[in-house]
């Protein structure tokens, strides 16, 4: 699968089933996004709790009730088919994984898109910067911590944060270069001891895959999209489905487009 395709090409071949795994690396200069979808009179509830905890939860799109384009985020997208694979949640316990939702769809689902820290691994990439889990071609190593996010509603749990290692003056110029994308995570939440935050074993993530980690390097910590599966885990709405970790939605967003100086 070439990683020089359109964003619409790219969604294209997951709908066909020609790409199965996971988004990281592939189109270039465009904005991926986590996806949350819930019944209608769950979504006040979970949009505020997104206004609550935008560094885990930037909120970049939102659909109407029932429908599955986000035409402000996506040309001809199908919200049902065009994630490589989802997670379904009933009453806050995953049941199954999917390729597709088209036979769980309901005229009552709204659609939430999250900003997801892929966008801005391309401007560490662009600045010399090594990401781990690019070089290594697995998922983003992903931990569940003690970092309580604010509670909204029905809504509540701590956060889940994306690791990569660097050296010291590379994770200096990391924070830096992330600080100017706060739709997509933002700046770390945390560098160095990963107990500190809650994390026994940095080489067992909750979500994702290990990474190499070497000798002198510094694991940095972003807030991560996944934070609203662990709230989803914790309000236990009837259903849910969300995309699975790292089988992002690649929008038509270009990265720059949400860069601040």
């Amino acid at each position: 699968m070439s990683l020089g395709l359109s964003p619409l090409e790219f969604r294209e071949a997951i709908r066909s089933g020609k790409h199965t795994g996971n988004t990281s690396g592939y189109c270039p200069g465009y904005v991926q996004g986590n996806v949350v979808i819930l019944p209608n009179d769950w979504a006040s509830d979970f949009l505020q709790f997104c206004q609550f905890n935008p560094k885990p939860c930037p909120l970049l799109g939102m659909s109407e009730k029932g429908d599955s384009t986000l035409p402000s985020l996506c040309e001809g997208l199908d919200i049902r088919s065009d994630l490589p694979k989802y997670r379904v949640f009933e009453h806050g316990k995953m049941v199954e994984e999917v390729a597709e939702i088209s036979s769980l769809w309901s005229d009552d689902f709204v659609t939430f898109v999250l900003g997801c820290s892929f966008s801005f691994e391309e401007a560490l990439i662009a600045d010399g910067l090594e990401v781990r889990n690019i070089i290594e071609g697995v998922n983003v190593p992903m931990y569940r911590t003690n970092i309580p996010c604010q509670s909204a509603g029905r809504f509540n749990g701590d956060m889940v944060v994306s690791m990569r290692p660097f050296m010291a003056a590379d994770a200096i110029r990391a924070v830096q270069i992330s600080t100017r994308f706060p739709s997509v995570h933002g700046a770390p939440i945390h560098f160095g001891d990963p107990s500190l935050i809650g994390i026994s074993n940095i080489n067992q993530p909750d979500f994702g895959d290990a990474v190499t980690i070497k000798s002198g390097e510094i694991p940095v910590f972003w807030a991560c999209g996944v934070t609203p599966q662990v709230a989803l885990e914790q309000a236990k709405p009837p259903v849910c489905i969300t995309h699975s970790p790292g089988c992002m939605l690649v929008t038509d967003l270009r990265n720059s487009q949400l860069a601040v100086l």
